[in-house]
């Protein structure tokens, strides 16, 4: 019988990465997306590139979402791309739009005008629910986004849900939680920290700027989370599920984690910084995972502790600086 075909838009990107060993290692033929740039930042899958089929592409060129699904013809296909840093989408709100939320549109149409039968993951966001209506937060809970990347990814997860009552399109959306791994961009508050940890420990800096220390997430492990995305596509009906640990934690606490992990304080190193502070912050954001749990069977392995201490050994081993790291 011939190997199942994934098709994965965002495969250099974290998740893609986590989700692309996870698909090889369940015997699938691999195909991901990547966009055409100066720099070829490929490094979260080269251990695994000689077994990925990768396409050129891009999020708001149709044309070649369309193309490239014909040449495919995926049984299943995971949206993944996304502009998604927070701070960045009030910086470049018009683009945050166009690849986060008409991204979505495109990918979805040209399933529809190709005629496939593949079923589609859509990567929604915590930061949906933003100003939050009820904690904890689940599949029902009103979206009140905080930024431009919240309500891209609102517009993304409706669509979603249009397609699949409107055209029968097999597509769920998965409302994922902050999840990290020692893959997580350098510009992300937990792999910010973790690098400060290491860079500070190994005698690189002495400080570490960051803004508010009180907001609280539910932070998992990323490597956790793609095997949730992809129960929901072996699921006979397509659905939506919040993905997430159950707890939260504040940015104060991760710091704590990663600074008693070497043996440091960190008070005697972290400086809090206005500019670091959004336009509109999200304060309190907490999942409730009972559905995923149930329906999927799906439960988180890594505790906060052991992803913290994880982040930080990796990071360590990279001397705090800019790494290309494992994990």
């Amino acid at each position: 019988m011939a190997a199942r075909k994934a098709f994965v838009t965002g495969i250099t990107g974290q998740d893609g990465s986590y989700l692309a060993e996870l698909l090889l290692e369940k015997g699938y033929e691999v195909h991901g997306l990547v966009r055409r740039s100066s720099s070829f930042n490929t490094w979260r899958i080269d251990h695994v590139r000689d077994r990925l089929i990768l396409h050129y592409g891009d999020l708001v060129d149709q044309n070649s979402l369309m193309r490239t699904l014909e040449l495919v013809g995926p049984d299943e296909i995971y949206n993944l791309a996304a502009q998604s840093h927070v701070k960045v989408s009030f910086e470049m709100p018009e683009y945050t739009a166009n690849v986060t939320a008409l991204g979505v549109l495109r990918l979805l149409d040209a399933v529809r005008e190709v005629d496939l039968k593949a079923r589609v993951y859509q990567a929604g966001s915590s930061e949906m629910y933003g100003l939050v209506q009820e904690t904890p937060q689940t599949e029902k809970t009103a979206f009140h986004p905080r930024s431009p990347y919240g309500a891209a990814k609102v517009f993304g997860h409706w669509i979603t849900v249009n397609y699949r009552e409107g055209y029968g399109i097999h597509a769920s959306n998965g409302i994922l939680f902050n999840h990290e791994s020692p893959r997580r961009g350098e510009n992300f508050v937990t792999r910010k920290i973790t690098m400060g940890v290491a860079a500070i420990k190994n005698g690189l800096a002495r400080e570490l700027h960051l803004g508010n220390l009180d907001a609280k997430r539910d932070w998992g492990f990323a490597k956790d989370y793609v095997e949730a995305m992809w129960r929901m596509l072996q699921q006979d009906t397509p659905d939506d599920y919040v993905v997430a640990t159950g707890e939260t934690h504040s940015v104060r606490e991760f710091l704590e984690e990663a600074f008693s992990h070497v043996g440091l304080r960190w008070q005697d190193h972290v400086k809090v910084d206005p500019k670091y502070f959004r336009p509109a912050e999200v304060d309190v954001l907490l999942g409730d995972p009972r559905k995923a749990r149930t329906k999927l069977g799906w439960v988180p392995r890594v505790t906060f502790e052991e992803l913290v201490r994880l982040m930080v050994d990796a990071d360590m081993e990279g001397g705090g600086r800019p790494i290309h790291p494992r994990g």
